[in-house]
C-alpha cells in the first residue's frame, strides 16, 4: 500500500489515480480506508479516490507523536499539502475532523460532504463513544474491549458494530479494523492517548468557519443512525452558506456499509454539479 511520511508518522492510504475529479475519503475510530471499499469500487472508473488510514486504532504503524483530534486535523491539512492535492472533495464519515480542516483550511477545497458525523456537543457521540471514551481512560481496557467486540457473535452488540450498521460488516473486514489494536502496544497506545485528549468544545468551534465555508457542501444523514442525531444533519446543511441535506434509509451511520450504491450515487451527482 503507498504511504507517506508525515510530520507525526507514516500514514498509508489507497489512491485509484487517473485524472477524474479527486475525492479524499476520511473514515471514523477503529476503522481503515477499507470502509470505503464499495464506494470506490463504483466511483473509480472516473474519479481519482484518495483514501488514507488515519490514526484511529486500526492503522498498522504507530505515530511517532502520540495523536490527539486536533494532530488529526493537521495532518488531513499535511496529506493534501504533500501530495498537492488541490480542487479537492473531502469526504468524511462518522468522525468530524474534516469540520474543522475545512473551517480552517478552505483553500484545497472544492466541495464538502459530511456523511452521519460528530457534530457540535455529540462528541464522543452515542453509546459506543462514550464507551470508547471510557475504555481509554481504564487500565487495560482498550485491551478488553477489543477481545469483546472481536467475538464474533457480539459483533452485533449496540455498543459496537451494530450501532453503526443496519446490516453485518464482513467478518475479515472487522478483523482487519480490529487486529491493529488487538495485536500491537503500540497502536493501542496511539488509540489511548487520542480517546484521553479529545476537546469536547472542538466542533462547536468550528462552526463559525462551517457557516463562512461558501462552496458547495453536501450533508448525507441515515434515517436510522442511533449514535448521530437526525436532527444534527438538518443543523449542518443549514448552517454552511451552500448546504444541502441527503437523507438514507435503511442505514446506520456507516452509509458506506449499508448503503453504498445509493451513496456512490449521491456523490458523483454531487461532484458532477447535478
Amino acid at each position: 500500500m503507498p504511504h507517506i511520511e508525515l510530520s507525526a508518522g507514516t500514514v498509508e492510504y489507497e489512491d485509484t489515480g487517473g485524472d477524474g475529479p479527486v475525492l479524499v475519503l476520511l473514515h471514523g475510530l477503529v476503522h481503515d480506508a477499507t470502509v470505503w471499499r464499495k464506494v470506490v469500487a463504483q466511483l473509480r472508473a472516473d474519479h481519482r479516490l484518495i483514501a488514507p488510514t488515519l490514526p484511529y486504532g486500526a492503522h498498522r504503524r504507530p505515530m511517532t507523536r502520540p495523536p490527539t483530534p486536533d494532530l488529526v486535523n493537521e495532518l488531513v491539512v499535511e496529506f493534501l499539502d504533500r501530495l498537492d492535492l488541490r480542487d479537492v472533495t473531502l469526504v468524511e464519515s462518522d468522525c468530524g475532523r474534516a469540520q474543522t480542516v475545512a473551517a480552517r483550511h478552505p483553500e484545497r477545497l472544492a466541495r464538502l460532504v459530511l456523511i452521519s458525523c460528530e457534530a457540535f456537543d455529540n462528541y464522543p457521540p452515542g453509546l459506543p463513544g462514550k464507551m470508547l471514551a471510557l475504555a481509554c481512560g481504564l487500565p487495560g481496557g482498550i485491551a478488553l474491549l477489543v477481545r469483546v467486540l472481536g467475538l464474533k457473535p457480539l459483533r452485533r452488540l449496540p455498543v459496537g458494530i451494530g450501532a453503526l450498521t443496519r446490516h453485518p460488516v464482513p467478518d475479515e473486514i472487522v478483523d482487519g479494523w480490529l487486529r491493529p489494536l488487538r495485536t500491537d502496544p503500540a497502536i493501542r497506545r496511539d488509540f489511548r492517548h487520542y480517546g484521553t485528549h479529545v476537546r469536547r468544545t472542538e466542533l462547536l468551534e468550528a462552526v463559525e468557519g462551517l457557516c463562512r465555508f461558501d462552496k458547495p457542501a453536501l450533508v448525507v444523514w441515515a434515517t436510522e443512525d442511533v449514535m448521530m442525531p437526525r436532527e444534527h444533519g438538518t443543523r449542518l446543511a443549514g448552517l454552511l452558506p451552500r448546504g444541502r441535506l441527503l437523507e438514507i434509509a435503511d442505514s446506520r451511520t456507516l452509509i458506506a456499509e449499508d448503503q453504498p450504491e445509493r451513496l456512490a450515487a449521491a456523490l458523483r451527482d454531487f461532484v458532477a454539479g447535478l
